[in-house]
């Protein structure tokens, strides 16, 4: 999955020392980012590429976290050549990009990028948030209001059926392909029952036996995902949340349409079923 990177190693304690000429700078606008396509894979701008069109870049920065000791920050309101050797690309590239420490460090900054960008002001009195200057905090001068790093909980579901397993597809996303079904975490429920609720909900079916499987950040969205596996409670007869789902079908383990990956936590559930694994 995306942030498996070993024997890379990941470090995100706050910890804001300035940037060097050799820092990693990652820039974004809107949903994409600033890289450089090479025949490796893609690379980032460090300090030393965009410091002759920014003079000040050495003075507005916010430290982000490490890998293998190189340290990323976060750069904004940068002026950058339209001739460079690095362009502004869909943060979709990281879904697949190599290597994949870095396509794992440029969606986790982009999560942080979004955050940042979300919380400029209180959301309890309208000030501007100030930066912490010992943990990954923005807080209120006026109000004393605390906000921390957005990360929304949500569960991935295998619903099994003996052989076969159920998979789906979004209705009105971009994303075409086969998943499973999932859903976000609401309110005053255990992870267990918004298993049971999503299921309910998006195809008309009860299940039981849910049985935790692993966890994935998930930065394109905010997001922590949970996966589980469950059985099938009674009859296998769909009904489709057409809102949520464009279809929801059945499919024996041999004739599984999905082929493995390297990114997502609902390939490898799928994966394992088809294996023979789970």
């Amino acid at each position: 999955m995306i942030q498996d990177i070993a024997p890379h190693v990941y470090r995100n304690e706050y910890n804001p020392a300035p940037p060097d000429r050799t820092s990693i700078a990652l820039y974004y606008e809107n949903h994409t980012a600033l890289v450089k396509k090479t025949r490796q894979g893609i690379e980032f701008p460090v300090f030393k590429d965009l410091e002759h069109l920014n003079e000040d870049i050495y003075d507005h920065y916010t430290y982000l976290f490490s890998i293998d000791g190189e340290r990323y920050y976060l750069v904004k309101d940068i002026n950058r050549e339209p001739i460079s050797l690095f362009s502004l690309e869909n943060i979709e590239i990281f879904r697949t990009a190599k290597p994949q420490y870095r396509a794992f460090a440029g969606i986790t900054g982009y999560q942080l990028y979004n955050w940042y960008k979300n919380r400029r002001y209180c959301g309890r009195c309208g000030s501007v948030m100030k930066p912490d200057t010992k943990e990954r905090m923005l807080f209120c001068e006026k109000c004393r209001n605390m906000e921390y790093p957005k990360i929304c909980p949500a569960v991935i579901i295998g619903v099994l059926d003996g052989n076969r397993i159920l998979m789906s597809k979004y209705a009105g996303r971009d994303y075409k392909k086969y998943a499973l079904l999932a859903g976000f975490v609401e309110v005053g429920e255990t992870v267990e029952e918004t298993v049971k609720r999503e299921v309910m909900e998006e195809v008309g079916l009860k299940v039981k036996n849910v049985r935790y499987y692993k966890s994935q950040p998930w930065s394109f969205s905010d997001t922590v995902l949970m996966g589980f596996y469950c059985d099938l409670d009674g009859g296998d007869k769909i009904t489709l949340d057409e809102d949520e789902l464009a279809l929801a079908e059945w499919f024996d383990r041999e004739d599984i349409p999905v082929e493995p990956a390297s990114d997502s936590l609902t390939n490898e559930m799928i994966i394992k079923f088809k294996n023979g694994e789970i």
